[in-house]
């Protein structure tokens, strides 16, 4: 009896454990989305972190949220994407904040600003600074809700038809270069900016449209090409230390979401960015090499160079950071009024070779002798004592001098 009494009670357990898990998964509505990217899927980082994001999305939710993704241009054209989540031709968009500058200057505090924030200062300050609150702030003003949603570490300088040697060269000089502010401050140079979406890019460069691009680093710029039209690659791309990218969401459908779904967004949103900053810093390296062995020439921008764009930036800084401005207020989230740059330091890294470098007006960028007793070297760092500005002591970027400074060598591994 008691057997047949333990059977019964094992039967009505199960039982109920089979009517119970259809009604948890009947709590969560089925939600169809779509989501444009500013990117090309020939990108597979930047496009491909959106289709991790949405991966993870079904996966924990059952397949009752699904979020279909579209490249650039397939709904809308790859600047135009916040537009699209705004007016709800989309629900949701990836994008990189700062295309949006010409509507605000203070989109470009989302993505980076010229001698700003590296990678971990960013994210840092979006977590813990006050950044994304602030920054939500303004996307409320364009009926989105957004979060940090990836970051392709610190960026190369750009290819280039012609050697830059002094700031002259740079005059009348058509580049591609991200964001509005960075634009700015290479005007300020005699650049003549140009703003492009990835994809369009490579013809403007091919056909003369500009004389130099800058996308991302050695991982994506191979994808696109440009070593088969400029030689010249610069380093370090000095408006662009810790590139953040976005989710964006229409406000409406983000407030209509459950609670568990905002959580979810949350969850899979870190793990694209985890996702995307790891896949960059895995294929940068041998992508360097490979551009090296395609005939690209690696130059540093010349001292004088350097000291003219922050020069340029600070000035830039002084005329948009009104104290009532929503750009004076981040300035002040960010500890620097109004000069942003004044003790923040600079991320002057090789690709994803971290080597912090204080903007104390002590910045050395020089090229290894060719050839060099190092093979694989492209420079190495020497920490040294210097005049400290406001974070510490400066490191200088030169020649090894002994064997034992192959300890402090960064390589293209």
């Amino acid at each position: 009896m008691k057997r047949r009494d333990f059977l019964k009670a094992g039967g009505a357990g199960l039982a109920s454990t089979a009517i119970a898990a259809p009604a948890i998964a009947q709590s969560m509505p089925e939600i169809k989305w779509r989501l444009t990217s500013s990117f090309p899927k020939s990108l597979d980082t930047l496009y491909g972190g959106s289709e991790i994001f949405v991966k993870a999305i079904a996966e924990a939710t059952d397949n009752k949220f699904q979020i279909q993704c579209f490249a650039a241009g397939e709904i809308v054209p790859g600047l135009q994407a916040l537009d699209a989540a705004s007016n709800g031709t989309v629900e949701m968009c990836n994008t990189a904040p700062y295309y949006y500058a010409g509507k605000d200057p203070t989109f470009t505090f989302g993505t980076a600003i010229p001698f700003g924030l590296n990678t971990r200062m960013q994210l840092a300050w979006q977590r813990f600074g006050g950044g994304l609150e602030l920054m939500n702030e303004l996307y409320k003003k364009f009926n989105v809700y957004g979060m940090p949603s990836g970051n392709t570490g610190a960026q190369m300088g750009g290819f280039f038809r012609k050697e830059i040697n002094t700031v002259d060269d740079l005059r009348g000089l058509k580049m591609r270069i991200g964001g509005v502010i960075a634009g700015r401050v290479m005007a300020k140079l005699g650049v003549v900016p140009q703003q492009l979406a990835g994809g369009d890019i490579y013809p403007a460069l091919e056909k003369g449209t500009v004389d130099a691009a800058e996308w991302v680093g050695p991982y994506d710029d191979e994808k696109l090409g440009f070593v088969k039209i400029a030689k010249y690659y610069y380093y370090p791309g000095w408006w662009e230390g810790g590139a953040q990218n976005a989710n964006m969401i229409n406000l409406d459908k983000w407030n209509e979401l459950p609670p568990a779904y905002r959580s979810i967004i949350r969850t899979a949103s870190a793990l694209q960015h985890e996702w995307e900053l790891a896949k960059y810093d895995a294929g940068n390296p041998e992508a360097l090499k490979r551009l090296v062995s395609q005939g690209a020439q690696l130059r540093p921008f010349p001292p004088a160079v350097m000291e003219a764009a922050l020069g340029a930036a600070l000035e830039l800084y002084r005329e948009v950071s009104r104290p009532r401005s929503c750009v004076g207020a981040l300035s002040r989230s960010l500890g620097r009024e109004p000069a942003l740059q004044e003790g923040m330091g600079i991320d002057a890294r090789l690709p994803q070779r971290p080597i912090s470098v204080v903007a104390d007006r002590g910045i050395r960028l020089r090229h290894l002798p060719d050839p060099h007793p190092h093979p694989g070297v492209v420079a190495v760092a020497h920490a040294q004592t210097k005049t400290p500005g406001p974070c510490g002591p400066g490191v200088v970027l030169e020649q090894p001098r002994d064997p034992a400074d192959q300890l402090r060598v960064w390589r293209i591994m």
